[in-house]
């Protein structure tokens, strides 16, 4: 056990110590890996409703709404979304199927600083969709001090 003046000694160094933050690259790696392999990504269908400018981001806002009819035939079978800069670049997946109705969803988000934002739908077909956004930041949120 170590003694009371060994762990204030160390205090200075784990302060310093902060979650490793996602980049560019992180967020592409997590997009493949959610998607098993390379597919090609189509912009469209998928429309994210989120503020462009935000004060505080600890709590924002985030709505996802995938245009598809939701028949067997014709179905969303996942929604993501992924940040640039947050400690981990992936922040949702929804798995959904024909018998969902509506291929939507709203949550509120964190956001460690001013970034970049990727959501994605996965239909039945195989075919990827997606929209994105640049979302700025005043007050960062998801950082350790």
């Amino acid at each position: 056990m170590p003694s009371r003046r060994a762990v204030l000694a160390a205090l200075p160094a784990i302060a310093v110590i902060r979650p490793a933050g996602a980049t560019p690259e992180t967020m592409q790696a997590a997009i493949r890996e959610f998607l098993g392999r390379d597919r090609p990504i189509q912009k469209g269908r998928v429309t994210m409703d989120i503020p462009p400018l935000v004060e505080n981001g600890n709590t924002v806002p985030l709505s996802v709404v995938v245009e598809s009819p939701m028949t067997p035939a014709d179905h969303v079978r996942r929604i993501a979304v992924f940040t640039s800069r947050n400690p981990l670049p992936s922040v949702i997946v929804a798995e959904l199927g024909p018998r969902a109705g509506a291929a939507r969803f709203a949550t509120r988000i964190r956001l460690a600083t001013t970034q970049h934002i990727m959501a994605l739908a996965e239909m039945n077909d195989g075919s990827v969709w997606s929209d994105t956004a640049e979302i700025v930041v005043t007050l960062a949120a998801c950082v350790e001090s």
